[in-house]
């Protein structure tokens, strides 16, 4: 038996069966915390997917900034801005496609950064210094893990009627499995690695790819999110005009100056824990207002319902899509106490942003699996 979630133009089930246990999900870890790299090029190897980030040695230089170059006006480039968006990323402030390229998402994760630290918005000093500190090597090699065959379909149709009869909405090749893997998009595998096919990757190949921790889709189980105390107690919004979500803490630590004579700096707010960037819904289907979370359910299935995406009226007739990371909702649905109002996940990470969703708020898969990690059914969400 399976309860049906609703939300505007499509529906999701959850077994009753899932059950409360910790977390597997990939985390955002230090990429510093182990020196040690097999060296078959001049990277460093991610040699299983579980292992932590390798890096240089301690001892390695890292580039300066140019003097002539003034850090507070300029926009990283090359690996630098990699780097960076790595940094962003790791640290829940998500730039988005990990590209390499400073774009409005890159930007709108600086800002965020530079409010929790105390920054003036647009300084880009801070946040590259601290992003050359954590990330030493911008890039890395990653072997194709065995386990991609099984998350790999190429044969996947585009047709509803034949989805439905599938066993996983999987992904369609192993190159949009690595890409997904790695926070980027094929392009720009196929740019870091000029002499490979990307396309006739197979398990054991080895990529240059971004170097950040990967999003580990075979740790997905099905499962639903209870409450959690202080999780539970924490405030989203949702920018429809900024493309981000915000998440709060229910009560951000005061700012105490203890020289009164100190110059006025920018106030840090600690309250903000993570920023994503999203894709709202189409206007017509937007409501804004505040509601509270109500369920989280990982590998959700989605009801397709020809009426319902025509005429807004639920019908007797729907197909039921199973789930899997090239779903429309994605890996996770994370629904509200308004019907028809949730966050989820997506099939399509680098359309985040560019395009309008058909139902409510999507999110990267990589980001969207975060979210457990920093809220939980009855946290508040607000959507302006």
């Amino acid at each position: 038996m399976r309860l049906f979630f609703s939300f505007l133009l499509v529906t999701l089930t959850l077994p009753l069966s899932a059950q409360e246990f910790e977390p597997q999900i990939p985390r955002a870890l230090p990429v510093d915390t182990n020196p040690v790299a097999r060296e078959t090029t001049n990277l460093p190897v991610l040699v299983t997917p579980n292992s932590a980030i390798p890096t240089q040695p301690p001892s390695a230089k890292l580039p300066e900034i140019p003097p002539e170059v003034e850090p507070a006006e300029q926009k990283p480039t090359g690996d630098d801005a990699t780097r960076l968006q790595i940094f962003l990323d790791q640290s829940n402030f998500g730039p988005g496609v990990i590209d390499g390229k400073i774009g409005l998402f890159s930007e709108l994760a600086v800002k965020s950064w530079n409010e929790v630290n105390g920054h003036p918005p647009d300084d880009w000093s801070a946040v590259t210094a601290a992003a050359r500190k954590a990330i030493a090597t911008p890039h890395a090699v990653a072997l194709v893990p065995e386990i991609a065959n099984e998350w790999v379909n190429s044969k996947l149709s585009t047709k509803r009627d034949k989805q439905a009869k599938s066993k996983r909405m999987s992904y369609r090749s192993i190159a949009e499995f690595m890409s997904e893997r790695y926070h980027t998009d094929i392009p720009t595998l196929t740019s870091l690695n000029p002499s490979k096919n990307i396309y006739g990757l197979k398990a054991k190949d080895g990529i240059t790819v971004p170097n950040v921790a990967p999003f580990l889709v075979e740790n997905l189980t099905d499962r639903a999110w209870k409450e959690l105390e202080d999780l539970s107690e924490r405030h989203v919004v949702v920018d429809t005009k900024m493309n981000q979500v915000r998440i709060f803490a229910a009560a951000p630590r005061p700012t105490i100056i203890t020289d009164p004579n100190a110059p006025v700096l920018p106030s840090a707010n600690t309250g903000l824990l993570a920023s994503f960037p999203i894709t709202p819904g189409k206007p017509q289907f937007i409501r804004f207002g505040s509601w509270k979370l109500q369920t989280m359910v990982a590998l959700p299935w989605w009801r397709y319902d020809q009426q319902l995406l025509d005429t807004g009226k639920r019908s007797e007739e729907a197909l039921m899509i199973p789930p899997g990371p090239n779903s429309p909702v994605g890996i996770i649905w994370c629904g509200t106490t308004r019907p028809g109002i949730g966050m989820h996940g997506t099939s399509d990470p680098e359309t985040i942003g560019r395009s309008r969703s058909a139902g409510c708020i999507r999110l990267c898969n990589w980001n969207a699996i975060q979210l457990p990690t920093l809220i939980r059914p009855g946290a508040t969400v607000e959507i302006r």
